[in-house]
C-alpha cells in the first residue's frame, strides 16, 4: 500500500464515519478559545472545561484579564497543570492581545506565536478552528495516531508530523482532520490500551498489521 493509498483509505473512513469533528473544549468566542487552548498544553480538555467557566466569568474579554495579576488568574486554574506559568502566560497574552492587536485574536500563524504560552500548535488550532484555514495543529494524540496508522514515516518532532500530514491531505480537510486524528486517539487508539478490536481502520494501519504479523506492504511516496 503506498502513502497515498493509505491516506485515501482513512480520509474516505472517518468522511464517511465521523462527517462532523470539531474540539471539545468550551468557548464562545475567539479569546475564549484561545484562553482554554493555552490551558489545555499537557491537560484534558476535560478538566479545562471544568475551569474556564468561572474563569471566564471573572474576565470576560481580555481587557480584565489583561489588567489583573498573574496571581488573581492562578486561584481560578491551580487545578490545571502548570498553574503558575499559564497564569503568567494568560495575562501576558492578554496584555500583548490588547496593547499589540487590539483586542482581536490575530489569523495569521506567526502573529499568534508572539503571545506568551501560544506555540506553533496552539496557534494552528486558533487558525483552523476560528479561521478556517489549512493549519493541522499536531498534539500528542495527532503525532501518535499518525505514526501508528504509517500516515507519518520516522517524524521525531510535531512540525515534521504536521509537514509529512500536509502534503498528502487536502487542504479542504485539513482543519477537520485534526480533530479526526486527536478524537480517534482520545478513545479509540489509546496511548497504553489501543482499542485495536474496535477500531475501523485496521486494515491501514500499520501498527495493527505489526500486531497480528501481517505483511502490511511497503510504503512508498
Amino acid at each position: 500500500m503506498t502513502t497515498r493509498e493509505r491516506f485515501d483509505k482513512v480520509l474516505a473512513y472517518f468522511q464517511k464515519n465521523q462527517p462532523v469533528a470539531e474540539t471539545e473544549l468550551q468557548y464562545k468566542n475567539p479569546y475564549e478559545l484561545l484562553v482554554a487552548v493555552i490551558l489545555s498544553a499537557q491537560c484534558t480538555d476535560k478538566r479545562v472545561n471544568m475551569v474556564t467557566p468561572a474563569l471566564f466569568r471573572a474576565f470576560p474579554q481580555p481587557e480584565v484579564m489583561a489588567e489583573a495579576s498573574w496571581e488573581e488568574v492562578f486561584q481560578y486554574i491551580k487545578s490545571i497543570s502548570y498553574p503558575n506559568n499559564k497564569a503568567r502566560h494568560l495575562v501576558g497574552m492578554a496584555k500583548m492581545l490588547v496593547n499589540e492587536f487590539k483586542g482581536v485574536v490575530p489569523s495569521d500563524i506567526d502573529e499568534l506565536q508572539k503571545m506568551p504560552g501560544v506555540g506553533r500548535k496552539t496557534a494552528n488550532v486558533i487558525a483552523s478552528v476560528v479561521y478556517d484555514k489549512p493549519a493541522l495543529a499536531v498534539d500528542t494524540h495527532v503525532f501518535r495516531v499518525s505514526a501508528r496508522l504509517g500516515l507519518t514515516r520516522n517524524a521525531k518532532t510535531p512540525l515534521e508530523t504536521e509537514r509529512q500530514l500536509v502534503k498528502y491531505i487536502p487542504e479542504i480537510l485539513i482543519p477537520i482532520a485534526h480533530h479526526w486524528l486527536i478524537l480517534h486517539g482520545r478513545y479509540v487508539c489509546l496511548a497504553r490500551t489501543p482499542q485495536c478490536a474496535k477500531c475501523g481502520l485496521r486494515d491501514y494501519c500499520k501498527y495493527y498489521a505489526k500486531l497480528v504479523g501481517l505483511n502490511s506492504g511497503s510504503t512508498k511516496d
